[in-house]
């Protein structure tokens, strides 16, 4: 049996990496799956991967930080596929670079931050969820870092700064929605070999960074993926405002 057959899932970017991976795992547990992004031919990539195995897919794009666009894609999903069951809000980005004390900081920067990921994550939040109140279910999952849980000198601080406003946004609306049987959850990665990831990361650097996790490897989208959906299931039916750490262990060694 599938873990979360016929439920309809949106997953914000998820045109490639860890959005990607865990739209492919929902669809391979059966739910229907919204993909979103702004890369067309990446979302069509992810989508082609997706029906090749059987699975339901359709996409959205638009710009997570702008209401309507979201109002529209939630639209649309509505019209293909019904109302969202489980929304990953995984959407966002650093938009600065690390190692930059605050008064080095862009204000631009600190701004973009803010906006392509805590914002986004509140907006996407206020259009999904009046919906899942009027139907009493549902489970939210959003995306923290690590990077918000271990603050330490060298991390991107604007990054940092709005994924912490996540969790903190997570916990809220867990209290606040728990009572119309809806879930809000949160995954905070650390050190995530994506695509890109490993292309920018040089080998050297990866040997060093494997050494800081007790469990003596980085981690994979695929890891992720497993997180959501234990969290987006019925398996995790008791379960709402967790601020889970996939990190191998570094957070807990620090």
């Amino acid at each position: 049996m599938t873990r979360l057959g016929q439920k309809v899932a949106l997953i914000t970017g998820s045109s490639r990496g860890i959005g990607a991976a865990i739209a492919k795992r929902f669809a391979a547990e059966g739910a229907l799956v919204a993909l979103h992004g702004r890369d067309t031919t990446a979302l069509s990539a992810v989508r082609a991967k997706i029906e090749e195995s059987g699975g339901r897919v359709m996409h959205v794009t638009g710009d997570v930080t702008q209401f309507n666009d979201i109002e529209a894609m939630r639209g649309q999903i509505e019209e293909t596929f019904g109302p969202i069951d489980i929304l990953v809000a995984n959407a966002g980005g650093n938009p600065t670079r690390p190692n930059l004390a605050l008064e080095e900081t862009p204000e631009l920067g600190f701004r973009a931050a803010l906006e392509g990921n805590l914002t986004a994550t509140f907006l996407t939040l206020k259009s999904v969820l009046p919906s899942m109140k009027r139907r009493r279910t549902g489970s939210i999952i959003t995306m923290s870092s690590a990077a918000a849980r271990r603050p330490q000198p060298g991390s991107p601080l604007p990054y940092a700064t709005a994924k912490a406003g996540i969790e903190l946004l997570t916990q809220h609306v867990a209290a606040e929605v728990g009572p119309f049987a809806i879930r809000v959850n949160c995954i905070a990665p650390e050190s995530i070999l994506t695509e890109r990831n490993q292309q920018l990361i040089p080998e050297a650097q990866k040997g060093q960074m494997i050494e800081a996790h007790p469990l003596k490897r980085l981690g994979t989208p695929e890891d992720i993926a497993e997180a959501a959906l234990f969290l987006g299931s019925e398996n995790a039916s008791w379960i709402s405002g967790v601020i889970l750490d996939v990190a191998g262990g570094a957070v807990l060694a620090r």
